[in-house]
């Protein structure tokens, strides 16, 4: 059989070990649209603060570890996917014919509609050549704006933080992290991030931004010895060193040297226009892992699956989940049979060293129960929802002591019984509760001592 893997990142170097260690003589193309080693996006940030070098990013550091696979690694921008003939085309014209089909394409920055976002100062932190670029002009005390502070942009904004800049973060919601955050555990974060010394602001979002001085042409142009010139042009020519004027919403103007666009992103599906793959915000798949072509299949960011918590498909932007819908569609590719036993939202998040977790339904349901414990003096803060005696979904902060009882009891909708009553009362007994009822105390106990039963 032909496998043809359609992204290089972690769902597809998953998918295609998979596929190997079951399938020793099919063939295996891996199809990335970067001329960099396969790697991982979340590594990023660590590569910002030089605790690792760019190798460090590479999913697999073995030099002779793709060889070992035996797969054909094609580096292009897939167009389109036909299903008659099976086969995908590249931006190059290239045809590849397959038997099965992984789409594992991830997902991009999503570019909001401001005027002068194309300037050269102004980078998304997704790729390898981003960090690069990055890198050159984040430097030690340079003045670096970030636009949103989202999941993603609190875990930029940290590395950025690190690097010694003097940081400015704006954010279009009323409070940090909105998307998996309520308002008094977004509120608590914005709070420590000032307390570090960044500056925040909320409800306002940038509407323009201007250069200051004649631009490069291109942002391939954003080498070392290019920014030492136009930086050092900056200082002879004017006595300032600021790249952009930036104007808010709210009327204020400032001037930065750098900024960096973190305002979300969105699954690669665009090639799939017009195609008998159905797509929603993603492609959607069964518990399987496959579209609704058989034979193709997809995995990582890009997918939308079915979401145990709320009921719903949703695209669950995170790695460890990526990784367990490549292996099981790879199950499938390769003739076997594995299911996906859906996902969850899940996020835990460390903030300049806050660590903040949203499980679930955070926002609850009507006529839900909730109960929270909040020390805002402390940071730490605990918030709970209930769909009848089911703990639903969940935001903490600065509390890390709850977070496996919480995801445990929350993906297997335990019911609680008597115990919600007392979560109400004292939702710190997480612990006892999940003892009692998850575990069935004293079961457990007795195959804690070696029965099988």
């Amino acid at each position: 059989m032909k496998h043809v893997i359609i992204g290089n990142g972690p769902a597809g170097v998953t998918a295609a070990e998979t596929i190997r260690k079951r399938r020793a003589d099919d063939e295996i193309i891996l199809i990335g649209d970067e001329s960099e080693e396969p790697y991982s996006r979340m590594a990023i940030p660590y590569l910002l603060i030089d605790n690792i070098d760019e190798r460090g990013t590479w999913l697999r550091k073995d030099a002779d570890h793709w060889d070992a696979l035996k797969l054909r690694r094609v580096t292009g921008k897939v167009v389109s996917v036909s299903t008659s003939p099976r086969q995908v085309v590249l931006d190059d014209g290239q045809k590849i014919d397959f038997d099965t089909c992984l789409l594992a394409t991830g997902s991009s920055p999503v570019k909001p509609p401001v005027s002068g976002i194309d300037s050269p100062f102004v980078q998304t932190c997704w790729t390898m050549q981003d960090a690069r670029n990055i890198m050159q002009l984040a430097r030690p005390g340079a003045k670096v704006l970030q636009m949103g502070a989202g999941f993603i942009g609190c875990i930029i904004m940290e590395a950025l933080a690190n690097r010694g800049v003097d940081l400015t973060v704006v954010e279009m919601g009323d409070r940090m992290v909105p998307r998996m955050m309520g308002p008094v555990a977004g509120t608590l974060i914005r709070k420590w991030c000032e307390k570090k010394g960044v500056t925040v602001y909320t409800g306002s979002r940038v509407e323009a931004i201007e250069p200051l001085h004649k631009e490069p042409a291109a942002r391939e142009s954003l080498l070392e010895k290019v920014v030492d010139r136009i930086t050092e042009t900056f200082r002879t020519a004017s006595g300032e060193n600021h790249a952009v004027r930036v104007r808010f919403s709210d009327g204020r103007v400032e001037e930065y040297d750098l900024v960096i666009q973190a305002t979300g992103v969105q699954p690669n599906i665009g090639f799939l226009a017009g195609s008998e793959i159905k797509c929603l915000q993603g492609i959607l798949v069964d518990e399987k892992m496959q579209t609704s072509v058989s034979g193709i299949y997809a995995a990582g960011d890009c997918a939308e699956a079915f979401d145990l918590a709320s009921g719903k498909t949703i695209v669950s932007a995170i790695q460890p989940n990526a990784v367990d819908q490549a292996y099981v569609a790879a199950v499938n590719m390769s003739g076997g049979q594995s299911v996906l036993n859906g996902v969850t939202q899940i996020n835990v998040l460390d903030t300049l060293g806050l660590i903040s977790t949203s499980f679930g339904q955070w926002q609850g349901v009507s006529d839900g129960a909730h109960t929270e414990l909040l020390d805002e003096e402390n940071f730490r803060y605990l918030h709970l929802e209930f769909d009848g005696d089911t703990l639903i979904g969940s935001n903490s902060v600065g509390m890390t002591e709850h977070v496996g009882v919480m995801r445990g009891l929350i993906e297997r909708a335990v019911p609680l019984g008597p115990w919600k009553q007392h979560l109400l009362d004292d939702p710190t007994r997480l612990m006892e509760a999940y003892l009692a009822c998850a575990q069935a105390q004293g079961n457990w106990q007795g195959r804690s001592r070696g029965s099988s039963k």
